[in-house]
């Protein structure tokens, strides 16, 4: 399963980055707001630092002034991903965008039947929002799994890219279904190293290795 950091902040995608663990990046004007930095100078700054897709929103709601603004979004470098809304219009977009060779993520998914229309667009990824099925009472990796039946049964190539993720029982969730790509805050990556008999290995090896009362270095 595929990484992405659902962030604009550069120290911390920077910082997944040189674990190894960063797949790609998604962002949105909510993210973009928080960083206080200008839209297109962070986007392009994102795209020099992993060679995976990171997604710039569109902020139109009609597809002639969509296409217009995923022009200049495209512009920035060969790995952005233009991200839209799960409308007739957003997918007239996407319909659009793929066709020209653009990667497309369809954005704001909340059934298996919006997810199985972005797949006949021809969407690159799918972004269902787990978390805030959660915040309703709904079990949002329902719908991963849902979603995931759905595309196997056709060979869809659009990949599910689990969204609005959590916790760490989210990433394990969405692994043990089979989903393609995983987007979640650096906190909630960083949390995936967590466990406590792992401190206390360490704990104990470091103990011992001081009583040797030898040095590596």
């Amino acid at each position: 399963m595929k990484f992405f950091a659902d962030t604009a902040d550069i120290d911390d995608i920077k910082d997944l980055a040189a674990t190894g663990l960063l797949d790609g990046v998604t962002t949105n004007p909510s993210l973009i707001a928080k960083s206080g930095r200008d839209f297109m100078e962070v986007t392009r700054e994102i795209c020099g630092i992993t060679s995976g897709p990171v997604s710039a929103e569109v902020v139109a709601l009609d597809h002639a002034t969509m296409m217009k603004e995923a022009e200049v979004l495209r512009k920035i470098a060969d790995n952005v991903c233009i991200k839209v809304p799960l409308t007739i219009d957003g997918l007239k977009t996407c319909k659009a965008l793929t066709d020209d060779g653009t990667m497309v993520n369809v954005t704001l998914c909340f059934s298996a039947n919006q997810a199985l229309l972005a797949a006949k667009a021809g969407a690159s990824f799918i972004s269902p929002f787990v978390g805030r099925h959660d915040d309703n009472g709904v079990d949002g990796m329902e719908l991963i799994a849902d979603i995931h039946t759905i595309y196997s049964n056709y060979g869809f190539e659009t990949e599910i890219l689990v969204a609005s993720v959590r916790h760490v029982t989210h990433v394990l969730q969405a692994a043990l279904i089979g989903a393609d790509v995983m987007t979640a805050p650096p906190k909630v990556i960083k949390q995936l190293f967590n466990h406590v008999l792992t401190d206390k290995g360490i704990e104990g090896f470091l103990k011992d290795w001081e009583a040797t009362g030898q040095s590596i270095l």
